[in-house]
């Protein structure tokens, strides 16, 4: 990282939590990597010592967002979304908050899909039917709320809306997917819209930051490109398209100045982008593109010169800055994947739980266990914070003791 990055990079983490929270989609800095220590190495062949397990979480594959020592996740049930709080030590529910009566219901699993996104004393949460609603942390109180489909005309996606919202500053950016609002940024505080840029449709993948150079923009990968906005105003500053498949672009694009890399499956794959600052502008230019990395619904994770993620369903270890696969290995299966102190923690869609080597010359399991699945498949991120792994099943959350002795 250069030292603007490592700024940016403080300044965002400070604003959104205090050490071992885990505030947002993919944790501090939307990267997927827990910056804890004292962790096990290893774990009985049962697994980590599990603490407790509780029901109520309802319909859904909403993650969590852990934020002083609470854990805030979304359910639907009885055809309502709603937004849920609970104790992060015993998992009692402290609040619960209905945010939409409109179900979102699809075959292969109904509610919604976001995490929620802490920003202070106030939380926001998005539904699978397109709406969004800011909360209070401390009581489930709603301070706004809106629709996107009503507000901006947004269709929801085939899979629902499954962003997870980004706080920058005073703004919260979203992406209705609307006509004229393909992204859109909302006061904060009060859900006035500040910026409407585009008119494509909505993906599934969720925004990031990216300073290049000093200029600052949204980077979002919505139905047929991933985009470069300016943050003050929502001008579009680079454009590129070969990375989208025309049916589902998930994974988050992942920056690290000056290279973005973006992917996505359906038989598409990767890019490696090189973002180069032109005095307020920025230029986009494909360093390459490969097959080797079609990342599905998981998003990879980056440790120094290698991504580790899924291609389709098999994981991969890459050099992300030339391309170059290290290694393939099916692990515990295809699934989620998550990163702290020098191992992997992989959630399978089919129950199965694994701790690896972060190893860029072989895969190197260290343990393995299994939660019982349901009648869908796993597909929620494992959260890591506290000392302790946060496991969604749907309706059941399991918290486990991975903190060494």
């Amino acid at each position: 990282m250069t030292g603007r990055t490592l700024l940016f990079a403080f300044t965002f983490l400070s604003t959104f939590c205090i050490a071992g929270d885990w505030p947002q989609w993919r944790g501090p800095m939307r990267d997927g990597v827990s910056t804890e220590t004292g962790l096990l190495k290893a774990w009985p062949a049962s697994g980590p010592p599990k603490l407790w397990q509780v029901a109520g979480m309802g319909e859904g594959f909403s993650s969590f967002a852990v934020s002083q020592g609470r854990l805030f996740t979304q359910g639907q049930r009885s055809n309502q979304s709603f937004v849920i709080a609970l104790d992060a030590g015993t998992g009692k529910k402290v609040w619960e908050t209905v945010i939409s009566n409109q179900p979102y219901r699809e075959s292969r699993g109904n509610g919604p899909r976001g995490v929620p996104t802490v920003d202070g004393n106030l939380l926001y949460a998005e539904s699978g039917d397109g709406t969004l609603a800011c909360l209070e942390t401390a009581t489930g109180k709603i301070a706004w709320k809106l629709s996107f489909q009503d507000a901006f005309g947004g269709q929801v996606p085939h899979w629902g809306y499954s962003e997870s919202p980004l706080i920058d500053g005073a703004k919260v950016i979203v992406t209705p997917g609307g006509p004229g609002a393909s992204v859109v940024a909302l006061d904060k505080t009060s859900g006035k819209v500040l910026w409407k840029s585009g008119s494509d449709s909505a993906g599934y993948s969720s925004p990031i930051i990216a300073v290049t150079g000093g200029v600052r923009q949204v980077v979002v990968f919505g139905y047929s490109a991933v985009v470069g906005l300016r943050t003050s105003s929502g001008e579009q500053l680079w454009k590129y398209g070969k990375v989208a498949n025309g049916t589902a672009n998930i994974a988050t694009p992942i920056y690290q100045e000056p290279y973005l890399f973006v992917s996505s499956d359906y038989g598409t794959g990767c890019a490696l982008l090189k973002l180069t600052a032109q005095g307020q502008s920025v230029k986009a230019e494909e360093v390459y593109f490969s097959r080797e990395m079609k990342n599905h619904y998981t998003t990879s994770i980056v440790s120094g010169d290698y991504l580790y993620g899924y291609n389709s369903n098999i994981l991969t270890a890459m050099n992300w800055k030339t391309g170059q696969v290290a290694w393939r290995d099916r692990a515990v299966g295809k699934g989620q994947v998550a990163m702290a102190e020098n191992r992997l923690y992989l959630y399978s869609e089919d129950g199965m739980v694994g701790l690896a080597e972060l190893n860029p010359t072989a895969y190197k399991e260290v343990s393995r266990f299994t939660v019982p699945r349901g009648a869908y498949n796993t597909w929620t991120t494992p959260v890591i914070s506290g000392g302790r792994m946060y496991l969604r099943e749907q309706d059941t959350l399991y918290c486990y003791d991975i903190k060494a002795k």
